[in-house]
């Protein structure tokens, strides 16, 4: 069983900046993308940015420019540099992993992290 552990999060100012960062651990073969979603209050969970074990990374259009994935392949942990953030940033954000397990190689299994708040206030 893969457990993913989140840290930071919290309340800023509009304009202000915060940091996530999401730390898996257990027994597998590999972790392929890591990345992070979020949802707001009556809204669908949507992609905020992943990034895959080779470095491919892929950002919402409404975040490009304003956060940074990056991941510690090591430490099987992933972060979220959060710049400029704005009143509309408001959500849970949700760490989501895809791993590979030792022996069955073809298959993916999806994790998500227990979510931490950002709040933005204007």
């Amino acid at each position: 069983q893969v457990q993913l552990v989140e840290s930071g999060g919290g309340l800023v100012q509009a304009g202000g900046s915060l940091s996530l960062s999401c730390a898996a651990s257990g027994s597998f073969f590999r972790i392929n993308a890591l990345g992070w979603y979020r949802q707001a209050p009556g809204q669908q969970r949507e992609l905020v940015a992943t990034r895959e074990l080779h470095g491919i990374t892929n950002y919402a259009d409404s975040v490009k420019g304003r956060f940074t994935i990056s991941r510690d392949n090591a430490k099987n942990t992933v972060y979220l540099q959060m710049n400029s953030l704005k009143p509309e940033d408001t959500a849970v954000y949700y760490c989501h992993a895809d791993i590979i397990y030792f022996g069955d190689y073809r298959t993916e299994y999806n994790y998500w992290g227990q979510g931490t708040q950002v709040t933005v206030s204007s």
